[in-house]
């Protein structure tokens, strides 16, 4: 689980969790095939009712993530990290 501080941070670009929500427990992130299928989940969960932390983005280190927060304080990510994938296949 990351600091409380990193977690705003790459939620929310600022070092403290904002006090109307939920405080993270845990979190999970589930890689997907590609970048879009980021944007595509992201947009299919907001279809379905969910509040996402922030819509797929892409991070400086390559990594793309949509993320959402649940009412007990799971963080889940839906993320694209291209080092994890042998773009050669």
């Amino acid at each position: 689980m990351w600091l409380l501080s990193q977690a705003a941070e790459a939620c929310f670009d600022t070092p403290t969790w904002p006090t109307d929500r939920v405080f993270p427990q845990a979190s999970i992130e589930f890689e997907v095939e590609n970048a879009d299928a980021v944007a595509a989940a992201g947009g299919e969960l907001e279809r379905a009712g969910f509040d996402l932390l922030h819509p797929a983005r892409t991070e400086p280190w390559g990594q793309t993530v949509a993320r959402l927060l649940t009412d007990d304080g799971l963080i889940i990510g839906i993320s694209y990290a291209p080092s994890l994938h042998d773009e050669r296949a």
